[in-house]
């Protein structure tokens, strides 16, 4: 079964398996996907902002981006964000597997469905986040030596700025946990595909307002860019012999 990985800021590269390159045609436009080789020949890498963080998260073709997965057969993502912490017992270089969001882009094509041709469709939303990659991530996070944190609510923002003290506040009392730029609308676009989609957000700043200044720490980080995509495979690789998510 075909899976694939999705990342963004800091994470560009799964060193640990040589891949090479594709450029997928979709009908939202181009999509740039690695495949593994040999024994890993099944395994997709896609970090959404290019390589080299050349896109930024309100221009990134994310309709383009899902179809491709779909197109090659995947059938269940796991993707990482870098956040900020909002929730104060998150402080960075904290883990959360995500499992609600809170939308408040705009601009972005969110759907595959936009009538017409393509017809209408009400995805369901009740549990965005595909339970049994979550569970199987948590159980196998101890063996890479990571900490997740079993919940948390993603508030995404349509950037490239990032959020005011206010909005951040904001953002808190709406129960928001930490905040990024791109979990939307990679998960609702997987869920209208029937992909099963995963994610884990890892901070590398507190949001604005909890600190005098946000300052990026990167302690840990060459670390955590390396186990993370690890753990990734490892849970993509027992959930693959699973029928059903």
């Amino acid at each position: 079964m075909a899976v694939g990985i999705i990342t963004g800021t800091a994470i560009y590269k799964i060193s640990s398996i040589k891949m090479s390159e594709l450029m997928i045609k979709t009908p939202y436009g181009e999509a740039l996907v690695f495949q593994g080789k040999g024994k890993d020949e099944d395994l997709f890498f896609l970090p959404r902002h290019g390589p080299q963080h050349t896109t930024p998260p309100h221009k990134v073709n994310y309709r383009a981006n899902i179809k491709a997965l779909q197109m090659l057969g995947v059938k269940k993502v796991l993707a990482a964000y870098a956040v900020g912490s909002i929730n104060l017992n998150l402080p960075p270089l904290s883990l959360v597997a995500i499992d609600d969001f809170l939308d408040f882009t705009s601009g972005r094509d969110s759907t595959f469905f936009d009538g017409g041709d393509s017809k209408v469709k009400h995805v369901e939303m009740s549990s965005p986040y595909c339970s049994t990659l979550r569970e199987i991530l948590l159980a196998f996070s101890s063996k890479h030596g990571l900490q997740i944190h079993p919940k948390g609510t993603y508030a995404c923002t349509n950037g490239p700025r990032l959020e005011t003290p206010a909005e951040i506040r904001m953002l808190s009392k709406l129960g928001a946990d930490v905040v990024g730029m791109t979990g939307f609308p990679e998960v609702v676009l997987a869920k209208e595909l029937d992909i099963c989609f995963a994610a884990v957000a890892f901070s590398i700043n507190w949001a604005a307002g909890i600190e005098k200044e946000i300052r990026f720490y990167e302690n840990g980080l060459s670390e955590l860019k390396e186990k993370l995509p690890a753990l990734f495979i490892d849970t993509l690789r027992e959930a693959s012999k699973k029928e059903v998510c």
